[in-house]
């Protein structure tokens, strides 16, 4: 299994209504300092939306990056219960899911 295939698994792990980081992806994959790798994986996700890479966020409880675009990754988090006021995660640590 590539890189990219373990991050898509590792994905499908967050439960609807909680977020990870590309960090604590990056660590679940036993690649701590692959965080931008693991966006660039996100980027390639051929399994959207089964596998939510929505739901990956940056350490600093920014949204972060997404390839249809930051509009569309806000709209998909606020469906599932993800509160975000100025483009950061509130209540991060509540819905911070670390694998």
């Amino acid at each position: 299994m590539n890189f990219e295939e373990k991050v898509w698994l590792a994905i499908k792990k967050i439960p609807k209504g909680k977020v990870s980081t590309y960090r604590e992806l990056a660590k679940a994959v036993g690649k701590p300092k692959a965080s931008r790798a693991v966006g660039n994986a996100c980027n390639k996700n051929p399994f959207a939306p089964q596998t939510a890479c929505h739901r990956v966020v940056k350490s600093s409880v920014e949204v972060g990056g997404f390839a249809q675009g930051t509009k569309k990754k806000i709209l998909l988090l606020k469906k599932e219960g993800i509160e975000i006021k100025k483009g950061k995660i509130l209540d991060f640590e509540k819905r911070l899911f670390r694998f």
